[in-house]
């Protein structure tokens, strides 16, 4: 039986690993394509193909369900059509330790995705939104279109680049005196964390005086703020790119301050249910392939298991704004498409036994 578990645990986890392999293929091209327009200043081709790189582990953690769904296709498929999944019926293995077969693999494929999602995706999306910033020089200008914003005292401040390492790039402050006229403006062209403030270098300071403007140069310059690297790392990245816990306590956050958090939720239970929905999906292409796909060709596995990945995800994707616009809470928008999937694969499964 060990023999046995191991040929069917192999043969699904290849047919995976092949499958996301592929998915993430394509998805690399497709993201090179839309992103050549970008390319301007140092971010050349070359750089552009970095970029892609550095953010294929994001590619990868987004395509484990869909790739989990078609290589259990695949894989069983392959069983099914080498005639190997008759003659385990034959010899009385049953469908129960059939799956239990499958589900090793997925398992294991579900830890290793959770780990990428949590330690791995914020640090290289966030390095190559930095890098890419860096290399289109965003730093070089006051208040350029991208970067983040942020209120504190009297003092707006953008922040052009951060890198994951703390490192800020073009650091604009705005201070204004209490009348609400502009009093200071100032440019860093970098600043770096020192425990409880940020020492700024290369700072051109603009002082507005009845007289007219005062300028001047200083090397370095101690700016006392609020603002930390963690912070920061919250406020610019994307939900979507944040690790679990730092989506948790955000939400929190936000809520306590009277914000709209609806977005950090949604992500928030995205990537905690996604083993859930790994699993959901790998039941329903079980259920597939010993019930309505037993005779069907491979060609009509994978296409099925393409219809039903495009219309879980498009479920998805429509239930979570939807949690937004109609209020009810993002945690059903992820766990309704989970739970037909269960149902259908389980109500399957049970007419094959």
């Amino acid at each position: 039986m060990r023999l046995l578990s191991r040929h069917v645990s192999s043969t699904v986890l290849s047919s995976i690993l092949i499958v996301l392999l592929v998915m993430v293929s394509l998805n690399a091209v497709s993201a090179i394509i839309d992103s050549v327009d970008d390319i301007r200043g140092d971010f050349t081709f070359l750089a552009l193909l970095a970029h892609v790189g550095i953010t294929l582990p994001g590619t990868i953690y987004e395509n484990i369900p869909f790739s989990g769904l078609i290589g259990c296709l695949v894989g069983l498929g392959l069983l099914a059509s080498n005639s190997e999944l008759v003659v385990m019926r034959a010899a009385g293995v049953s469908l129960l330790r059939i799956v239990s077969f499958v589900l090793k693999p997925v398992i294991a494929v579900i830890i290793a995705g959770a780990l990428i999602g949590e330690y791995l995706v914020p640090y290289t999306d966030q390095l190559a939104e930095g890098r890419k910033a860096l290399l289109q020089g965003r730093q070089d200008h006051m208040a350029s279109a991208g970067g983040f914003w942020n209120k504190e005292n009297n003092e707006f401040v953008h922040v052009a680049v951060i890198l994951p390492s703390g490192e800020l790039f073009g650091v604009s402050r705005y201070s204004f005196n209490p009348e609400g006229d502009i009093d200071t403006v100032s440019f860093a062209a970098r600043a770096d964390f020192q425990g409880d403030s940020w020492l700024e270098e290369e700072v051109r300071i603009t002082r507005f005086e009845e007289q007219g403007t005062v300028t001047e140069q200083v090397g370095q310059r101690v700016w006392e703020s609020n603002l930390s690297p963690d912070l920061l790392r919250l406020v610019m990245l994307e939900p979507a790119s944040l690790p679990i816990s730092d989506l948790y306590e955000y939400s929190n956050y936000l809520e306590a301050q009277g914000q709209s958090a609806s977005r950090h939720w949604l992500a928030f239970w995205f990537k905690a249910l996604q083993p859930l929905t790994t699993a959901s999906l790998v039941l329903i292409a079980v259920s597939f392939v010993f019930g309505p796909l037993r005779e069907s060709t491979m060609g009509a596995r994978i296409f099925a298991g393409v219809v039903t990945g495009i219309v879980f995800s498009t479920s998805q994707e429509l239930l979570g704004p939807a949690s937004m616009v109609f209020g009810f809470s993002p945690l059903w928008s992820v766990l309704a498409p989970v739970g037909l999937c269960v149902l259908v694969g389980a109500t399957l499964l049970r007419r094959a036994a």
